[in-house]
């Protein structure tokens, strides 16, 4: 208990209060530690050639011709050597930096994070970005239920929409952040049934407040909830980032030894990093991904999609159950439980799956092919038109309520299977950029959910409830090949290791160029497309 408060905002307080004296680390106790925090491997390799990775060709190349070309080290000269691995540092390109990483599977820290991707800022790390955010959600709340008109109220609807989104851009990489790919599915899951419900729950709850003490009281509930949730993460949410868990362990590392040379991998990474690259991190990263990656840009576009059509479609639920089964505001609320009925439904079904379809397939190293995330999609892609297609043509006086209902069911059974399968596609396949690339989906997907309900009232008035519904089935069916051509690998034809190679040389071209040279590898073509100053 004490280690999951150690790094929780309210842990943080405690530990400065205190003098660091409660909720210590272990090598605030006992600093003679820091010598296990070292890893071996990547100081021999600063020591050797100056960076993390390992030595490339053409540095070797030069490497022997320098040696050729050199005077030999006179007998008894000293040479420099690490004091932690007793490594020679080479004089031209060595550095004698220490590497702080885990010092095995009991570190306290560690954890499943052994497998979790390099956070993309680890000065930064999960926490302020939840927690500041998050704040600022709660109190932005207020101007919203006291707005003295409609102005003001879409104003601070939409700053709230703004500082609420981190949740749904980079929770699934803090999910990915704990668990290890072939356990990381199963909270996905439970994590996309809270995104796809959320919008359920709202009229299902807000519909009797709204009923009986007015549509202020909605917001008043939701700043009830916020505030209580915001509570609780102060005091039950750790960091999750490696990178910055290990950024703030050789911090203090330094401190406690005087060694100005324990260094984080993470921290080397970005050492150079200027606000420039921040800005590619932040804004032009999940841009870039999301619009030149074709498969990235597909899914996303298949996501957007569905979320687009499920709030376009809560649209429909007041002209069908109010205007044509007499439902009242709160007794409507109750139409979205078959929503929430599917997405638990689909859940028991999908964990089997999991269990005994996908997990077998990871190899000893706890690597699977991404594209082996896909296949529950390719049943999602039928449940999403037979649901708009059900929910449309029974939705009339002669046919009961309920079966409407139980047909809405089924567009979150194919919602939840499509979120997880895309999400956890897009972090096995992007694992170094996975924070940018969903927050690239969670883009997409909030702008077609804010811009398809603007046409929905005037398209189900002059359409009607069935052909409208069916409009949007039609338009899930021209999206089910998507699924089956990503898993056959039959549209861009090169490997998902090809892909990532690909984006690593994309991403190298974004950071370091001064303009944004965009190189699209298509197959075996190369296009470029430069000049566009950031």
């Amino acid at each position: 208990m004490a280690e999951l408060m150690r790094d929780t905002l309210v842990g943080d307080f405690i530990r400065i209060f205190s003098g660091h004296k409660i909720l210590p680390y272990a090598e605030e106790k006992d600093p003679s530690l820091w010598k296990r925090y070292v890893d071996h491997e990547k100081t021999d390799r600063m020591a050797h050639h100056g960076h993390i990775q390992e030595e490339t060709e053409e540095e070797q190349d030069e490497r022997r011709n320098r040696r050729r070309s050199s005077e030999t080290t006179a007998v008894g000269e000293d040479q420099p050597t690490n004091l932690v691995t007793g490594h020679v540092i080479d004089k031209e390109k060595g550095r004698d930096i220490n590497v702080v990483h885990w010092y095995g599977e009991d570190d306290p820290e560690a954890g499943p994070m052994l497998w979790a991707p390099l956070s993309e800022i680890p000065q930064i790390g999960r926490n302020p970005l939840y927690l500041g955010t998050l704040f600022v959600f709660v109190i932005l709340q207020l101007p919203v239920a006291l707005a003295p008109n409609f102005a003001t109220l879409l104003a601070f609807r939409f700053i709230t929409g703004f500082f609420g989104s981190p949740v749904l851009a980079t929770g699934g990489a803090s999910i990915g952040d704990i668990y290890r790919p072939m356990r990381r599915a199963y909270p996905i899951a439970v994590w996309g049934v809270a995104a796809v419900c959320g919008p359920v729950l709202g009229p299902l709850v807000g519909g009797f407040a709204a009923q009986h003490k007015g549509w202020k009281w909605t917001i008043w509930e939701l700043t009830w909830l916020s505030g209580a949730c915001f509570i609780l993460l102060c005091f039950f949410l750790p960091e999750t980032s490696s990178s910055n868990i290990l950024y703030r362990r050789s911090r203090r590392l330094r401190k406690l030894t005087g060694n100005s040379n324990l260094k984080s991998e993470g921290e080397l990474l970005s050492e150079n990093m200027t606000g420039k690259d921040i800005l590619m991190i932040a804004v032009v990263r999940p841009f870039t991904l999301s619009f030149t990656e074709p498969m990235v840009f597909l899914l996303n576009l298949y996501i957007a999609l569905i979320y687009g059509l499920l709030y376009i479609w809560f649209e429909s639920f007041p002209i069908v159950f109010t205007g044509i089964y007499g439902f009242n505001l709160g007794e409507e609320g109750l139409a979205f439980i078959g929503i929430l009925v599917g997405a638990f439904a689909a859940i028991p079904p999908f964990f089997w799956y999991l269990h005994k379809y996908t997990e077998p397939k990871f190899n000893q190293n706890g690597e699977l092919k991404p594209e082996e995330r896909l296949p529950p999609a390719f049943v999602a892609a039928f449940c999403i038109p037979i649901s708009l297609f059900w929910f449309g043509w029974t939705s009339r006086p002669a046919v009961h309520w309920i079966v409407p209902i139980i047909g809405s069911s089924l567009f979150t059974v194919g919602a939840l299977l499509l979120f997880n399968s895309v999400l956890n596609y897009l972090g096995d396949a992007y694992p170094e950029y996975a924070a940018s690339v969903l927050a690239g989906n969670d883009l997409m997907r909030s702008s077609f959910g804010a811009a398809f309900p603007l046409f929905a009232t005037a398209m189900y008035k002059n359409l009607g409830v069935a052909w409208a519904s069916s409009t949007l089935g039609f338009l899930s069916i021209a999206f089910i090949p998507i699924p089956f051509l990503l898993y056959r690998g039959s549209v861009w034809g090169d490997t998902t290791h090809e892909k990532q190679i690909r984006t690593q040389r994309f991403m190298k071209d974004v950071q370091t160029a001064g303009t944004l040279s965009i190189r699209l590898y298509v197959g075996t073509q190369n296009f470029s497309c430069g000049g566009y100053i950031l």
